[in-house]
């Protein structure tokens, strides 16, 4: 027998449900059993875990280097590498990529440093690149890319205030209802300070569109400050900011992570911007405002290791460089599935793996 992560689709709600069950050999994945313990904390079950896409090939391209995921709108999954490339990922009899699709910038080059996904009603892809940093939509065949305005202190030096072409636009999400995307700088912009418990700064971006409008009509609207956790591990670096996810009820799901030389942490937060000021006209931050409340739902280095296998050193053999995120359920009015993927980097000390995680939300004002 084998052991497996399936994925598969939810019936009148269009959405996916995670479905899991548990074999015996071969250890490429595995998955919840009801005698097993996978509390990550109070908030946070991690399901299971696959490494099936691992050090794979799909029409001659290498299935790795994953950085985001988004639901698609037949229900599959699309999963971004960094290297220009978009995978369907096909969950049904097996995790296999089923499709792949160039992405090209404006003079038909694969130079983009892709990072974040989001896919619009209309099968509109959203994706962002670190090297300027931009966001790109892309035809549902990947052509036709047209850029969205980019306020100018987000841009990499000299141009703007971005020290790092790799420490730019990591995270994507749409809100609820689609008039809102935010995305999330995982670094600093030179000149930002600390806050008061001396955490980095960085800042989350929104864009706006009214009902009916187009992903082209997306204007540049409010900015926000956001304090990143210290590196338990790296006294010289903070944890950056990975990826981003809008809850139902309009909150994001953060994802924090770092590296040193003894492995990854890798941390998961409900953030509320609902009493956070707007940081467009703060030239560096503190100032006055207001930061993004946040709340620790798990630092995933506590969950249990389900026995997986690691290639480098781990404080916990299951993490690895986690940099995608994406909502795939909706169980119950307080509860989510998650999907994460991590990002090996082409590095053969490192694994492509997805994890399934069951995350229950605290009330809004908790």
């Amino acid at each position: 027998m084998r052991r497996h992560l399936r994925i598969a689709l939810a019936t009148a709600t269009a959405a996916l449900a995670l479905c899991s069950s548990l074999g015996v050999a071969g250890g490429s994945a595995v998955a919840r059993d009801q005698n097993d313990e996978h509390k990550c904390s109070d908030n946070v079950d991690v399901d299971a875990f696959s490494d099936d896409l691992d050090a794979t090939l799909f029409q001659k391209r290498y299935v790795g280097n994953l950085s985001g995921l988004a639901v698609d709108t037949d229900g599959s999954i699309a999963a971004l590498s960094d290297r220009s490339l978009l995978f369907r990922l096909d969950m049904e009899p097996e995790l296999k990529p089923g499709a792949v699709t160039d992405l090209r910038d404006e003079q038909g080059y694969p130079s983009l440093d892709s990072e974040a996904l989001v896919i619009d009603s209309d099968k509109t892809r959203l994706v962002t690149s670190e090297i300027e940093p931009s966001i790109r939509l892309y035809d549902e065949s990947g052509r036709n890319p047209v850029k969205l305005a980019m306020p100018k202190r987000l841009l990499v030096k000299p141009a703007g205030r971005a020290p790092d072409r790799n420490l730019t636009l990591e995270g994507l999400t749409l809100q609820p209802g689609g008039h809102t995307l935010i995305a999330s700088m995982e670094g600093p912009l030179e000149g930002d300070g600390k806050d008061t418990a001396g955490h980095t700064l960085v800042r989350l971006q929104s864009w706006h569109r009214e009902q009916g409008q187009a992903a082209k009509d997306f204007k540049i609207s409010k900015q926000y400050g956001y304090a990143v956790d210290k590196n338990p591990d790296n006294a010289n670096k903070d944890l950056g900011i990975s990826e981003i996810a809008a809850t139902p009820d309009g909150r994001l799901l953060v994802l924090e992570r770092g590296h040193s030389p003894s492995g990854n942490t890798v941390r998961l937060y409900l953030a509320d911007l609902s009493q956070a000021s707007d940081v467009t006209d703060v030239e560096k931050l503190p100032g006055a405002a207001h930061l993004v409340r946040k709340t620790l739902l798990a630092d995933l280095l506590k969950c249990p290791d389900l026995g997986a296998p690691a290639k480098q050193p781990q404080h916990n053999k299951l993490l690895d460089n986690i940099e995608g995120m994406t909502i795939i359920g909706h169980p119950s009015a307080d509860e989510l599935t998650l999907l994460l993927v991590s990002d090996d980097n082409a590095n053969v000390n490192q694994i492509t793996r997805l994890y399934a995680l069951t995350v229950r939300l605290p009330s809004s004002g908790s």
